[in-house]
């Protein structure tokens, strides 16, 4: 977003780059630029609500015309796993807060272990939502570290494993895949495929944001332990703080559209 001046290049190379940072030319002052960097990225911010908008128009509309496949749907849903990717997420939008005050205050390391953690906590969302439910419903294969996987022991397959046994094939689960790709054999309402195609496009567009956040929060840290940023220059962290709550915002909502309709 900017550069380090040239003019300060007599400014001895150990003081961090933070302190040496100058706003660029274009820019009145240092506050201007931070200001008019965050009017641009909510500007943007405003462009992500218009996305997911279109996904909750359309829930809202199917959902009307169709209300016994939404709960027929939402009754192959955990709400259990829902809830607790719900609580991983609000905590990384809490060490995510905690690292931007961290570096406005100087407390890099602490500002980075910060981040870490935020990263990690995205990490399992995404291998939270695959192995638990995308796997599992797609193709019928039960991760056997799945709390769910006993409830369907007498369905479940002998010897047809995968992912180096640690996956189960459980007889007749899967399926549930959208659009005409669907071929649950269990579905009783024939809309079915509709609310797998609402299901699976909100929560994956979802989850790609996610793995977006993460490759921004992994580039902030690398950046914090080469002294970019700091108390008087924090607008990267601040950005991306941005970006991750509007992402934990957004699961906000699909959480109960999703999991708490039946």
């Amino acid at each position: 977003m900017s550069t380090i001046d040239a003019k300060q290049t007599s400014v001895p190379e150990s003081r961090s780059r933070w302190q040496r940072y100058a706003h660029a030319h274009h820019w009145r002052s240092q506050a201007e630029e931070f200001d008019g960097c965050k009017l641009g990225f909510w500007l943007f911010l405003s462009t992500e609500v218009l996305l997911f908008g279109g996904i909750f128009c359309g829930y809202t509309l199917f959902r009307s015309m169709y209300p016994a496949a939404w709960a027929e749907g939402s009754s192959s849903l955990d709400w259990k796993i829902g809830a607790f990717n719900t609580a991983v997420l609000l905590i990384s939008s809490y060490t995510m807060a905690v690292s931007i005050y961290c570096i406005q205050t100087g407390k890099q390391a602490r500002a980075r272990a910060n981040l870490a953690v935020t990263f990690l906590l995205g990490a399992s969302f995404v291998i939270l939502k695959l192995a638990l439910e995308y796997i599992p419903k797609w193709s019928g294969y039960f991760c056997v570290l799945d709390p769910a996987l006993h409830h369907h022991a007498s369905m479940i397959v002998e010897g047809k494993t995968a992912f180096f046994g640690l996956f189960q094939f459980v007889e007749g689960y899967g399926g549930k895949r959208p659009g005409m790709l669907f071929d649950y054999p269990f579905a009783v309402d024939p809309r079915m495929p509709v609310w797998w195609a609402i299901y699976y496009c909100g929560t994956a567009i979802h989850a790609a944001h996610v793995l977006i956040g993460m490759a921004l929060i992994a580039r902030v840290w690398w950046l914090a332990g080469k002294g970019t940023y700091g108390p008087t220059y924090y607008a990267g962290v601040e950005i991306t703080g941005l970006y991750w709550h509007l992402v934990d915002l957004i699961w906000i909502f699909l959480f109960p559209l999703l999991y708490l309709i039946h």
